[in-house]
C-alpha cells in the first residue's frame, strides 16, 4: 500500500506542478487588469490542489475557527506549502508577507505582484518591517488581511525555530487584532521529500489577541498559543515525535 501511496504521490507533485502555469496563463487576461483577477487565479488553483489532494493522495483539508475578515493580522505557523494553499483559499483577500525573492519565480511571482503582496530583504529586517509600515499606512496597499509567519520559514513537526520580533512589532504599530493560526500541515505534505501522506490537514484559526498588549506579553501568549494547537493538531493526525523533520 505505502508503494501506491508513494506512486500516488508523485502524480500528484506532477499534475499539481503543470496545473499552475496551466491555471496562471488562463487567468492572465483577466488578471493583467484586475486585482480580482488575479485573486480568482490564485484561488482557483489552491481549489485545484486541495480537490485533487483529497481523491488522488486522500488527502483532505479542513480549516477550523472563525475565519477572519476585514483589516486584521493573521500570525500563522508554517510547516509546508499545503499551509499557505489553505490560508489563501479560506481568506478574502489574504497579504502575504513573504521573502522577495519569489517575485521572481515565474507565474507566482507576477501574480504576487498584482494582489501587492508585502515581499521583504530577509538580509534587513529592520528596514523590510519599516517599508511595509510606510506602504500600509500610504495606502498603498490595499485593505485585507495581513499574514505574517512569525517563525520566518517553514518549520517541520517536532522542530523548534525562535519567534521572530517582526510580529510582534507590526502587532503593535497596526493596532490591530492579531489571529493566530496553528496547522498540522507539514504531517502530511512535508518541508522536504516526494511522499504525501493521506489523512485530515488542518488550519485552525485561534481566538483572536486585543490590541494594546505589550510586546514581551504578546509574543509569549502567540507561541504558547500557536504552539500548543499544532501540537495537539498534529497528534489528532497520528504524528508522534519520533517523526521529527
Amino acid at each position: 500500500m505505502k508503494l501506491l501511496q508513494w506512486v500516488r504521490s508523485i502524480l500528484y507533485i506532477v499534475q499539481v506542478t503543470v496545473a499552475m502555469p496551466v491555471i496562471g496563463l488562463a487567468f492572465a487576461p483577466w488578471a493583467m487588469f484586475s486585482k480580482r483577477g488575479a485573486y480568482a487565479g490564485c484561488k482557483a488553483y489552491a481549489a485545484w490542489a486541495m480537490w485533487t489532494a483529497r481523491w488522488l493522495i486522500g488527502l483532505r483539508c479542513e480549516v477550523r475557527g472563525q475565519v477572519p475578515e476585514g483589516e486584521v493580522l493573521i500570525a500563522a505557523k508554517h510547516q509546508s506549502f499545503l499551509d499557505i494553499i489553505m490560508i489563501f483559499h479560506a481568506l478574502p483577500r489574504a497579504k502575504f508577507i513573504m521573502k522577495r525573492e519569489v517575485l521572481w519565480t515565474p507565474v507566482i511571482g507576477q501574480y504576487t505582484k498584482r494582489m501587492q503582496m508585502i515581499a521583504v530583504n530577509r538580509g534587513k529586517r529592520g528596514q523590510a518591517i519599516t517599508k511595509m509600515m510606510e506602504d500600509v499606512n500610504a495606502g498603498r496597499v490595499e485593505p485585507g488581511q495581513i499574514v505574517i509567519y512569525s517563525q520566518g520559514t517553514r518549520v517541520a513537526p517536532g522542530l523548534s525555530a525562535p519567534y521572530k520580533v517582526g510580529t510582534a512589532v507590526l502587532y503593535d504599530q497596526l493596532a490591530q487584532v492579531c489571529v493566530p493560526a496553528a496547522t498540522n500541515a507539514g504531517y502530511f505534505w512535508p518541508r522536504r521529500g516526494l511522499y504525501r501522506r493521506p489523512g485530515l490537514a488542518v488550519v485552525e484559526f485561534l481566538e483572536p489577541i486585543e490590541p494594546g498588549l505589550d510586546k514581551r506579553a504578546f509574543m509569549a501568549r502567540l507561541e504558547q498559543e500557536v504552539e500548543s494547537h499544532s501540537d495537539a493538531l498534529l497528534r489528532e493526525a497520528g504524528w508522534r515525535p519520533t517523526e521529527a523533520g
